[in-house]
């Protein structure tokens, strides 16, 4: 039996040194009392489990991290934002199927 692999949770600061330092990194801006996260957050989960060996995926709490969710723009959320070297490749907003999301990291994957 797999075990299940959980994106943490992270703050700016950490965030911001996983951007600098890996080379693919998916970041879920969530937060508590969001119904649609709620929705989007086993898929985030899914995404580190399936992908976690090649690309990080982590999560943000927008009410805990202000500063970097004004720093990237989310002004929505679910925000789901996909960095490769340091720079935004992607973003999406709103809940979507978890094929979109892993098409994208297979697409950057291969890049």
């Amino acid at each position: 039996m797999s075990s299940v692999i959980k994106a943490n949770f992270v703050d700016s600061e950490e965030l911001n040194q996983l951007i600098t330092e890996q080379k693919l990194v998916v970041v879920d801006y969530t937060a508590t009392w969001c119904g649609p996260c709620k929705i989007v957050a086993p898929l985030i989960d899914q995404l580190a489990s399936e992908y976690g060996d090649r690309a990080t995926v982590v999560k943000v709490d927008i009410d805990a991290n202000k500063d970097s969710a004004k720093k990237y723009g989310i002004r929505s959320i679910p925000a789901i934002l996909v960095f490769r070297d340091g720079e935004v490749v992607e973003n999406l907003f709103g809940a979507q199927p978890y094929e979109t999301y892993s098409n994208i990291l297979e697409t950057q994957l291969r890049l």
